[in-house]
């Protein structure tokens, strides 16, 4: 059972790194927040998966729950700071007012 935890740890890190391409790589702000979010949704699951692992999973709940809670209210501090600053969607028009 520990080799099935492992593996599926794994693949959660390669698809994260599709998120990070989008987080990096995105056109608008937008698509850079949600690729932002994305890696941290997926890293309160590898963190469950790594207590499963340890088998500590009480300890690493309270960690995910934590970081969760922490990625959200970031992300909705971003997004009202983009929104605030006209810059959300506007990224890809330039010269225009």
């Amino acid at each position: 059972m520990d080799l099935f935890f492992f593996y599926a740890s794994l693949y959660l890190g390669l698809i994260m790194l599709l998120s990070l391409y989008r987080a990096v790589a995105g056109p608008t702000v937008l698509d850079r927040l949600i690729g932002v979010n994305a890696i941290g949704s997926k890293t309160t699951v590898l963190l469950v998966v790594i207590g499963l692992l340890y088998q500590r999973v009480d300890m690493f709940v309270d960690i995910a729950l934590a970081y969760a809670m922490l990625n959200f209210i970031a992300v909705l501090a971003a997004s009202r700071f983009f929104q605030k600053r006209k810059g959300l969607y506007d990224e890809t028009r330039t010269g225009e007012r």
